[in-house]
């Protein structure tokens, strides 16, 4: 290592670089996190808060799902503050509720939920009259759906917040309102970052930027196509305890899976510890437009009210919308780049974010420390969209 050099620099303070900096720190890491902006400023600050299997098909991202779904079990009993992490962050086991339509929708999720069982995913068979009983003020016009008693959800700016206040507690500092505008290097290798007030050297660098992953990979001269998905959320008024599970349409699964740059929606409603009702979800690629759409806007409500009637004369008290990491394939970039040696990567995880993060932040640190990875980090390696790796 360098004189005066850390042993990581996180780029990035939302809830993956914060996960990352809490592993590495708690690992015995020196770990230094810098941010454009202030703490969760970017995609976590505009999340939902979801950590769910229900949404994801078998294959890599499911795997990394149920691994990160172990860590945040883990992390809920840590204790903090004369409490427990869990309590701090609003962790709630609400569970899932995914509901169809018609016989044709409900005949995919039943073989969804098949071959999810097959790799440890607890999905219950919901007819009818038990979508009722689980959420008595659905619609009457839902065919039968499953529900999904792993799915969970964090308040996501709690959750950074206090992961990287663990970290700070590891010896960690944490940096906001210092962009990266360069890279350190020693050849090809990277060995820090520079910011307008100082250079950081590093042994490795860890890019967690999000949406602007890509922009720090240029920085190293390397590509990573993740781009800006845009997405609203409805806040309702506070209301009584009226929605007990976080409930969603069987086609939000293949939106979420969807290459269309198009507006697309698809219903999802969950209520929150404070009473409100979020409504999501949309998704299109318009690049960093903050522009309000109010066709998105229309078609969430409109959503909401076919699922939940009882919302029709709920007042929505906000909006707010914010930017997936959006990745071709749709999956998270993990690992190192062998391509800028020094620079590593733990972004691209689109919505899934918060649910991913400290599965993702334990694989990275088991990376940087050289030891064996809990999963194979093939499917997420950095260079799989370079034409030049993949001839």
């Amino acid at each position: 290592m360098r004189s005066g050099a850390v042993d990581l620099v996180v780029v990035g303070a939302g809830i993956v670089g914060a996960a990352c900096a809490y592993h590495a720190s708690r690992a015995g890491l020196s770990v230094t996190v810098v941010d454009s902006g202030p703490i969760v400023g970017g995609t976590t600050g505009a999340g939902e808060g979801n950590i769910l299997v229900s949404d994801k098909e078998p294959g890599p991202e499911l795997d990394l799902a149920l691994h990160s779904h172990r860590q945040w079990r883990a992390l809920a009993e840590l204790p903090v503050r004369g409490t427990t992490f869990g309590e701090l962050v609003e962790m709630e086991a609400k569970g899932g509720l995914v509901v169809a339509t018609d016989r044709a929708s409900l005949d995919g999720l039943a073989r969804l939920a098949a071959r999810q069982r097959d790799l440890g995913v607890e999905a219950v068979a919901a007819d009818r009259d038990r979508l009722r009983e689980h959420e008595p003020h659905l619609s009457d016009d839902l065919t039968g759906g499953y529900r999904y008693p792993q799915d969970m959800q964090v308040q996501p700016m709690l959750a950074a917040a206090h992961l990287l206040r663990l970290a700070r507690r590891d010896g960690a500092t944490v940096l906001p309102h210092e962009p990266v505008t360069g890279l350190l290097r020693d050849g090809p290798r990277v060995v820090g970052v520079r910011t307008p007030r100082r250079d950081i050297p590093a042994a490795a660098v860890l890019n967690a930027a999000g949406t602007w992953a890509g922009e720090v990979a240029a920085l190293a001269d390397v590509a990573l196509p993740i781009a800006p998905r845009r997405g609203y959320i409805l806040v309702t008024e506070p209301l009584p305890a009226l929605i007990r599970h976080k409930v969603y349409l069987a086609d939000y699964v293949a939106d979420v899976a969807s290459d269309s740059a198009a507006l697309r929606t698809s219903t999802v409603v969950e209520g929150t510890r404070a009473g409100t009702v979020l409504i999501g979800a949309s998704r299109e690629r318009v690049g960093f437009d903050r522009s309000v759409s109010v066709p998105a806007l229309r078609q969430l409500a409109a959503g909401a009210i076919r699922l939940f009637p009882v919302l029709r004369d709920v007042a929505v008290i906000r909006a707010y919308q914010g930017f997936r990491p959006y990745c071709p394939d749709h999956l998270p970039v993990i690992g190192p780049d062998p391509r800028a040696p020094g620079l590593h990567h733990a972004c691209g995880h689109e919505g899934a974010g918060i649910g991913l993060a400290p599965g993702t932040a334990r694989l990275v640190t088991q990376s940087l420390l050289g030891t064996p990875t809990e999963l194979d980090l093939t499917p997420f390696r950095p260079d799989r969209f370079d034409p030049e790796v993949s001839r």
